[in-house]
C-alpha cells in the first residue's frame, strides 16, 4: 500500500473540521478517483496529504512514513506532487520556463535536463511551443502544462484536483486521456478529485464517494459507474443515505 489515511480529521478553522475521520488507501500504480457533492471534503483530502493542512487527529502514511502535518516542501521530497484546482501556470512565463519551475529544487543541471527531456518526450508539443507564453495557451493546454511541470519532480504519486474544471468536453477528454497514458507509460500513481464523475471514474481503478467529510462508499470504478445512486449524485440529485452502504 502506497498511501493510507487513517481516521483523518482536518479543517480550515479551529473547531470546524471538514474531514470527519476519513479512511482511504491507494495502491502503487493505481488511479483512484474521489467523487461527491460540493463540500464533501474532496479537495481537503488532497490538501491534507500534500501538507497544506495539518490533521488535528489521525494519520497520513505514505510508503510506510507518517507524513501527517509535514511541510509541503518536504512532502514533495517524499515523492508527492499536487496539481491544484484551477490554473496555476505562470502566464507571463514561457512554456519552457514553467516546466523548469517544476524543478526548482533540483540543483544538478544534468538531472534537471534529463527530466526535462523525459517530459518533452511525453508532451512533444511543449518543445514546439517552448517560447510561447503560457497565458496564451488554451485551458486544456495549460492544465497539461501544469501536469508536465509536476512531472519535473519525478513524483511517485500525483494529486490532481478537478483536472477538467472549466474545460469543454473535447479538452476534458484530452486531459483524461493524458492522465491514463501517463500511468501506462510511467507507472505513476494518481489520486484525483473530479466533479465529472463519469469521466474521472472512466479512467480509474477504484473510487470513493465522499459525503460530509467521510467516505460513504469504496468500490471499483466500474461498480460505481453502474450504481444508480452514484449516477444520481453525478447528476446533482439527492442521495438516499440509507442506500449507501460501505
Amino acid at each position: 500500500m502506497l498511501l493510507e489515511l487513517q481516521s483523518v480529521v482536518a479543517g480550515y478553522l479551529k473547531n470546524v473540521d471538514v474531514l470527519q475521520g476519513i479512511n482511504l488507501h491507494v495502491e502503487s500504480g493505481e488511479i483512484v478517483c474521489l467523487i461527491g457533492p460540493n463540500g464533501a471534503g474532496k479537495s481537503t483530502v488532497l490538501r491534507t496529504i500534500s501538507g497544506l493542512l495539518t490533521p488535528s487527529s489521525g494519520s497520513v502514511v505514505f510508503d510506510g512514513h507518517d507524513i501527517s502535518g509535514v511541510r509541503p516542501d518536504l512532502v514533495l521530497l517524499h515523492g508527492i506532487a499536487h496539481v491544484p484546482q484551477g490554473h496555476s501556470s505562470f502566464p507571463e512565463m514561457s512554456v519552457l520556463e514553467n516546466l523548469l519551475m517544476g524543478a526548482y529544487t533540483v540543483r544538478d543541471r544534468d538531472v534537471r535536463d534529463r527530466r526535462l527531456q523525459a517530459v518533452l518526450e511525453l508532451f512533444p508539443w511543449f518543445a514546439e511551443r517552448s517560447k510561447q507564453q503560457s497565458g496564451n495557451l488554451s485551458g486544456g493546454q495549460q492544465k497539461l502544462l501544469e501536469i508536465g511541470r509536476a512531472l519535473m519532480l519525478e513524483p511517485r504519486m500525483m494529486l490532481l484536483d478537478e483536472p477538467s474544471l472549466g474545460l469543454d468536453p473535447k479538452k476534458s477528454h484530452t486531459v483524461f486521456d493524458t492522465i491514463s497514458r501517463l500511468r501506462e507509460e510511467t507507472g505513476i500513481t494518481v489520486l484525483m478529485v473530479e466533479q465529472n464523475a463519469r469521466s474521472g471514474l472512466g479512467i480509474s481503478d477504484r473510487g470513493y464517494v465522499l459525503e460530509l467529510g467521510r467516505e460513504r462508499l469504496e468500490r471499483t470504478a466500474s461498480e460505481l459507474l453502474d450504481d444508480p445512486k452514484v449516477a444520481q449524485l453525478y447528476l446533482g440529485g439527492n442521495i438516499d443515505n440509507s442506500s449507501l452502504q460501505a
